[in-house]
């Protein structure tokens, strides 16, 4: 891989990882027209390392938040309430410590559903063929589409606007697990979930990029084992540019994103999907 390919592919990744469009469809896509029939999948989630990087920073503030509380909750120290309780606009992640453990013990049912359907899904993605990961955009298209309906029909403040619950979690779980399938995007996936099942726009966005992360690590952690085979394959600079065009395009992309979902325009992305995932279906091989 020169390192012209793995810069555009870092491009590619980092676009397509924040927006519903499925980031290792892409990958998968753009990998066969380039003919990099040899790359490992530990490239690929290199590359999703890197946006998660973008992710991390992005959400700092609750993130720390999120491990304060947590940290807390370990030490069996009181409940705090916080200022935000009186507030309209209320953060229902971790506005206050009771919002954050509700949303620790989300994250970790979500991602234990994910890991169960991931483990299954491991087995069979590699060998997926190209024409079904086109499939796999024309789903995504539909999930926006659902998103869409959540807008004009199932949106409601009094429903909306609560902590994740348990239930919402397991959904979330679900959705994310069938986003490990290539073509489906994870973001569109958990964020229709969300919406779905109740979970106000924004929170529905900051909780789906906050649950990716043990997912992401854990996925790389498990591909560790072909690190040997990605540096002899790739080379190492290829990685380090294409993981550094990830993340820079990813927080751009990231931001977008978020303004989006508050204006209700995920739905948006499913009229590029659906001719796409056809065009492919019909023409690559």
């Amino acid at each position: 891989m020169s390192i012209l390919q793995s810069f555009l592919l870092g491009i590619l990744q980092g676009i397509a990882e924040f927006l519903p469009i499925s980031s290792s469809g892409h990958l998968a896509v753009a990998q066969n027209l380039l003919k990099l029939d040899d790359v490992p999948i530990l490239f690929d989630i290199s590359l999703h390392v890197a946006t998660l990087f973008a992710v991390v920073i992005f959400f700092r503030k609750k993130i720390v938040l999120l491990f304060k509380y947590l940290f807390r909750w370990i030490g069996r120290k009181e409940l705090l309430k916080s200022e935000s309780d009186l507030n309209s606009d209320v953060d229902y992640l971790t506005g206050n410590e009771e919002y954050a453990r509700k949303t620790i013990i989300a994250v970790l049912l979500t991602n234990l559903v994910t890991g169960i359907i991931g483990v299954i899904t491991s087995k069979f993605i590699q060998d997926v063929p190209i024409k079904l990961t086109c499939v796999g955009f024309i789903i995504t298209a539909l999930f926006l589409l659902l998103s869409r309906f959540y807008d004009k029909h199932l949106a409601s403040k009094e429903k909306a606007n609560k902590p994740i619950s348990k239930t919402q979690a397991l959904i979330i779980g679900f959705m994310q697990g069938i986003g490990t399938l290539p073509g489906i995007s994870r973001s569109g996936s958990t964020i229709t979930g969300a919406l779905l099942s109740g979970v106000n726009k924004e929170s529905a966005c900051e909780y789906s990029f906050i649950v990716s992360i043990p997912a992401i690590l854990a996925a790389f952690l498990l591909e560790l084992k072909d690190l040997d085979k990605i540096a002899s394959s790739v080379g190492i600079l290829p990685i380090l540019i294409g993981c550094l065009s990830a993340f820079c395009v990813g927080y751009l992309s990231l931001s977008l994103l978020m303004k989006l979902i508050k204006k209700g325009n995920l739905y948006w992305f499913a009229f590029y999907l659906i001719p796409v995932g056809f065009l492919g279906i019909f023409l690559l091989q």
